[in-house]
């Protein structure tokens, strides 16, 4: 564990930087696909959009449509995601003190996938497993909170991580024989699970919105907070905070995102780990630079995932999970090799 030194604060000219190749990145992911568009013809129509501004984009009607309603709610979702796995991702890591910790740490992914799988074998169709996602990783986190407060070793991060350890493995088990007793329903499961971005139109992304700029309002509210638990939890009391309310603060506001985040797009894994640190590595340990740089990157991060997801066998698709587990399960094992030179 180390403090980082000198300044803190996220330089203006960072924030923009990142942005900007946020924003670079939306652009090539928009234009490339089964259908031709060109850069300029999408800046165009994208600026076309703003009050008072009036360009001819050159798009004709089905190339307007395939912009509108499929690429970009697509790029708007993707970045949605990866923000709300990065942010949260960081956020974990600082909260807990521990390198390895990601968004599905407690159970989040595990009651999610009871919940999607609860939806698909019962019948309740692709309407219903949003919600049944969401409401099974909030259950499951309610559920490692409930047995970790409740050990005798005392509300400490290690018993809350070993309590989601415990309900991940028993919802897991759970999913696995709901899946064998509706053998009939594998194949749908599973694409859920490998995670996937696909959507028409913007229903998706307006569903999550809100539980995604709540949760990341939240969180970058409390990167200083984290900065101050970096010392340690009496340390850190010691100051005068309050570190069982701050801890279970960014834990929800965390959770709400994720749960959100996996429902619209499966288990999507690594993005929370491989981001986080990268950052870390490039900015230093203050999550005052880590949370915001974190945020804006996982969303291009995932941008960039789903993109070879859906070009790199066209006309067929990749998982998307399977795309981020390639790059994310080598740099788990390098890191876990490395991990005292890790910085936290």
């Amino acid at each position: 564990m180390s403090r980082s030194n000198g300044p803190t604060r996220l330089p203006a000219s960072w924030l923009i930087g990142a942005v900007a190749g946020l924003l670079m990145v939306g652009l090539v992911a928009a234009t490339i696909g089964p259908a031709d568009l060109s850069a300029g013809a999408v800046m165009r129509e994208l600026l076309d959009a703003v009050p008072f501004v009036h360009l001819n984009s050159g798009l004709s009607e089905l190339q307007r449509s395939i912009l509108w309603e499929i690429r970009l709610p697509r790029v708007v979702l993707g970045g949605l995601v990866g923000a709300t796995l990065s942010g949260a991702g960081g956020a974990y890591q600082g909260v807990f003190q521990n390198p390895l910790a990601d968004p599905y740490l407690l159970g989040v992914a595990a009651g999610a996938g009871l919940g999607a799988t609860v939806a698909i074998v019962t019948g309740v169709g692709s309407a219903g497993v949003l919600p049944f996602a969401f409401i099974g990783a909030i259950g499951a986190v309610v559920l490692t909170y409930a047995i970790g407060y409740s050990a005798r070793l005392g509300r400490t991060a290690t018993t809350l991580i070993l309590a989601g350890v415990a309900i991940s493995a028993f919802l897991t088990a759970a999913q696995t024989y709901l899946q064998q007793r509706r053998a009939d329903t594998l194949r749908e499961v599973y694409s859920w699970i490998l995670g996937r971005l696909s959507t028409v139109g913007w229903g998706e992304v307006t569903t999550i919105l809100p539980y995604v700029v709540v949760s990341l309002a939240a969180l970058v509210a409390h990167r200083r907070a984290l900065d101050v638990m970096s010392v340690g939890d009496e340390e850190a009391a010691g100051l005068g905070m309050r570190t069982t309310l701050v801890r279970t603060s960014v834990v929800v506001a965390a959770t709400l995102g994720t749960a959100a985040a996996v429902a619209v797009g499966g288990l999507i894994g690594f993005v929370g780990i491989i981001v986080p640190h990268t950052i870390r590595l490039i900015v230093g340990a203050s999550y005052r630079r880590i949370l915001p740089l974190s945020i804006i990157g996982g969303a291009a991060f995932l941008i960039l995932a789903d993109l070879l997801a859906r070009t790199a066998a066209s006309p067929a698709e990749v998982p998307i999970g399977v795309i981020t587990a390639f790059f994310g399960a080598p740099f788990f094992a390098v890191l876990l090799r490395n991990r005292e030179a890790v910085p936290v």
